[in-house]
């Protein structure tokens, strides 16, 4: 088991890995982040509003399933949000430059991360 910043750490050690942050999604308000290139606080306030809405969009359409992870794909970044199992609520977010990293190994250690982090 890790720590919020062990784990954001460990996610930074990903080819192309740019920042992450692990949000709460019921305030927006970060818990620990690692990284540059995006004002995380803007944009875990921002994201807090995309995981709400899908959730919303699945009650909405009687979808009895889980997120697994939600992809955003950008010209040059890609950003990923994978909500917690372990604690409800609680989202990580992940961004990653586009030519520098590959999209698979980079969803497998979110994963990964997201399994050991301990609160």
């Amino acid at each position: 088991m890790a720590s919020i910043q062990t784990s954001l750490d460990t996610l930074l050690t990903a080819d192309g890995a740019l920042c992450a942050a692990v949000v709460d999604s019921a305030s927006g308000m970060m818990l620990g982040a690692a990284g540059s290139g995006v004002d995380l606080e803007v944009a875990a306030a921002g994201n807090t509003e995309v995981m709400r809405a899908k959730l919303k969009t699945m009650r909405a359409l009687g979808l009895s399933d889980t997120i697994e992870d939600i992809l955003i794909t950008l010209g040059k970044q890609y950003h990923l949000l994978r909500p917690m199992a372990q604690k409800e609520g609680v989202f990580i977010y992940f961004v990653l430059d586009k030519a520098k990293s590959n999209l698979a190994l980079a969803r497998r250690k979110l994963q990964d991360v997201e399994k050991e982090i301990t609160f």
